[in-house]
């Protein structure tokens, strides 16, 4: 378990760092390691010496061997949970590694290599205590049933489990049935990963109408609304969002509903209807910052020598506009966290409250009385690692305050809000598998309160957004090892072992990346068909940039042009309660407790850098599998579902894998025309008339004069 387990935390680590810089970004999850760690273990099991070694009497006594027996399920799911910290527990990479990206590669400064060390694991190991608190409330329930872990049990139990069927039965196992969609999957790659890219997007509309902007907003995939967009390429199914086959039906619906009315009804409504904050001035689908003139906004011209804002160059420039898609989509932002809080408190909080006060009391399931055979991990450990790491993230502020500008109060502020929403977001996980964020909430509070600090922004963003997640993170695969009765100890040392070694992998190889490739992240410079685009780092430091260096009062207060955003806060908190009105009046209609406004409203959370494509193809396989397939082939779905998308993800990281090392290393490339791009180039122009485009050296070659 330690000797794969640690390679496979290593590797799975280096691969989602060295992907999530592409345009596409290829997210390799655990599940891979689930399937490539099973013949490995076998094989060790087999080949490794038996010969036993006797142990001093002053270590404890006893004897020790390089081979303690078969491998086992138990073993598996380890190596599993190891890995995951590779994949930084759901979320590809340390987040903390996009403060070292903005700052080298957007704001061109330094960061000692000690201090971001220090930063990212502090912001990784920082949630183990809000989950040692949790667990009771998260995991011992069974109606806290986390949808994704599903998925892993299903993809043991294949793997490990011996089938049989009746005579003459043409079922086939759940591993044959895992192996065909594995090489069917790893075998199509090659096509849309290398061969034929446009199958990436889809976006026939742009091909028919090729002279017309409004048209190539309406149907483009990547830059547009995605108007009969659609993709053959995996990746762009599952790379912004989790599998489609793993997300609950009534999820699946919030999001859709959701989704449809952000995109195809305010969001046209706003752009061609009303010009809302001048809309027409900048592309319909950009996360970029604007002058009031429509071209890009030189951010490196308002930022001093101390790394704060400069007043009077920003003065000159004048006030940082967004687009009106982006704008609307902080508004939905605002509108989840509120609508998060009071979904659970109206919807939970008396079950909360009654865990609360009768938690030992109650009778357990039986996940939870086989666990109870095992010694449990003490409160102590929970409690000194977050001690540990909230003493080094203090020395951090304080010590080497000069790389990271958070104040000491910042990080007891940032560590204060991780807890208070650790449980209810949670709950939302544990029940529908979609995690709202406090990214948006962490940056607009530290924004007010210190405005001017883009890195102490960022960093308080982190510390707070992070140790919640991370937390969240850990409950999940608590609860996987809740069902597949692992011990406690060993899953928490697995876990805090896997995050350090996650960690300082991530942070070597972006550290290598943004010193080794030109101009990396840089869109505005890099050639077209550049894959180092940096799509989630281009986010993050646009956002530094309107909740730090300028701050949200020169944006979102009465300075600044979108001051009317903030009463999305207010739509989000009465949401769930007209909700649960209805609820009341009609109580025979179940399908209204159907209605998760958290998810709902946060359906287009990760827009951008996820775009209309991604969010088509995810809808369409997830109600087709989840809803079609699920009513009318149940037993086909209970048996394959959960493998198929296990056997999909897999397949695609390996044959990705493969191409980079065998053909993209060696500059080996096919160019034709179903290798250069979309084919939407006009669906990045603005509308409005006499914008001067003359600044912006990449749309001025395609987009009309107007």
């Amino acid at each position: 378990m330690w000797t794969i387990g640690l390679f496979s935390c290593a590797l799975m680590s280096f691969l989602n760092q060295f992907f999530s810089y592409r345009t596409e970004p290829l997210i390799v999850t655990q599940i891979t390691v689930q399937v490539a760690s099973l013949p490995i273990g076998h094989f060790m099991a087999r080949v490794l010496p038996r010969r036993s070694f006797p142990v001093p009497a002053f270590l404890g006594g006893g004897e020790w061997s390089l081979n303690p027996g078969p491998f086992n399920t138990k073993e598996h799911v380890l190596i599993s949970i190891f890995a995951n910290a590779g994949y930084a527990f759901g979320n590809g990479n340390a987040y903390a590694v996009g403060i070292v990206d903005i700052i080298r590669a957007y704001y061109y400064r330094s960061i000692s290599f000690l201090a971001a060390w220090l930063l990212i694991i502090t912001t990784q190991v920082l949630g183990y205590g809000w989950a040692g608190l949790m667990r009771k409330y998260v995991v011992e329930p069974a109606h806290m049933w986390w949808p994704t872990t599903l998925v892993q049990v299903s993809l043991f139990r294949a793997l490990h489990e011996k089938e049989e069927f009746p005579k003459g039965s043409r079922q086939i196992s759940r591993s044959k049935f895992f192996l065909v969609a594995l090489i069917c999957s790893f075998a199509w790659y090659v096509v849309p990963g290398y061969l034929f890219p446009v199958l990436t997007s889809v976006s026939w509309v742009c091909w028919v109408f090729s002279k017309s902007v409004t048209a190539q907003q309406l149907g483009s995939g990547m830059h547009g609304l995605g108007l009969g967009a659609f993709t053959l390429d995996w990746t762009a199914v599952s790379s912004f969002l989790f599998s489609p086959l793993i997300s609950p039906f009534f999820a699946t619906a919030n999001i859709a509903i959701g989704y449809a009315v952000f995109i195809y009804i305010i969001i046209p409504t706003a752009y061609w209807g009303t010009d809302l904050y001048h809309a027409k001035t900048f592309p319909i689908f950009s996360s970029h910052l604007f002058m009031s003139n429509g071209s890009f906004y030189d951010i490196t011209k308002i930022v001093d020598s101390r790394f704060q804002l400069d007043k009077v160059a920003y003065g000159k420039l004048g006030v940082v506009n967004l687009s009106t898609f982006f704008a609307l989509s902080y508004g939905l932002s605002f509108a989840t966290i509120a609508a998060t809080i009071s979904h659970v408190a109206i919807f939970y909080g008396k079950e909360i409250y009654q865990r609360f006060q009768a938690s030992k009391q109650e009778e357990p399931d039986i996940h939870t009385r086989l666990m109870r055979k095992y010694d449990d991990i003490p409160a102590w450990w929970f409690y000194s690692l977050t001690v540990l790491a909230l003493t080094v993230s203090l020395i951090l502020c304080t010590v080497l305050n000069d790389q990271v500008q958070l104040p000491w109060w910042g990080l007891i502020f940032a560590c204060g809000m991780a807890f208070i929403f650790t449980l209810p977001i949670s709950i939302i996980t544990a029940t529908t598998a979609q995690t709202p964020g406090l990214n948006v909430i962490t940056e607009y509070a530290m924004g007010l309160i210190m405005p001017g600090y883009p890195i102490a922004n960022v960093c308080f963003k982190v510390y707070g957004y992070m140790s919640m997640s991370q937390a969240v993170s850990f409950l999940s695969d608590f609860k996987l090892g809740h069902y597949m009765k692992i011990p406690p100890r060993s899953m928490f040392i697995i876990q805090f072992a896997g995050t350090i070694v996650a960690g300082t992998v991530n942070l070597s190889v972006a550290w290598w990346l943004l010193g080794s490739i030109p101009n990396i992240c840089n869109d505005k410079v890099l050639a077209a068909d550049s894959p180092w685009t940096c799509p989630g780092d281009r986010v993050f430091f646009d956002a530094s940039v309107i909740w730090g260096l300028v701050g949200p009062r020169r944006i979102f207060g009465a300075a600044g042009n979108y001051g009317a955003v903030n009463w999305f806060f207010l739509i989000g908190a009465a949401g769930p309660v007209v909700v649960y009105i209805f609820h009341r009046i009609f109580p025979s209609q179940k399908w209204i407790l159907m209605i998760n406004l958290p998810v709902l409203i946060g359906a287009t959370a990760n827009m951008p850098p996820a775009t209309s494509v991604n969010y088509n193809a995810w809808l369409i396989i997830g109600t087709f599998f989840n809803f079609f397939v699920f009513r009318y082939r149940k037993k086909w779905w209970q048996r394959y579902n959960y493998i198929l998308s296990a056997a999909l993800d897999a397949g695609v990281a390996f044959m990705a894998v493969l191409l980079y090392f065998t053909l993209t290393m060696e500059n080996r490339s096919v160019t034709w025309w179903g290798t250069a791009g979309e084919h939407c180039p006009l669906a990045t122009c603005p509308t409005a008339k006499g914008v001067d485009l003359s600044l912006d050296p990449t749309e001025s070659r395609v987009c009309p004069v107007f």
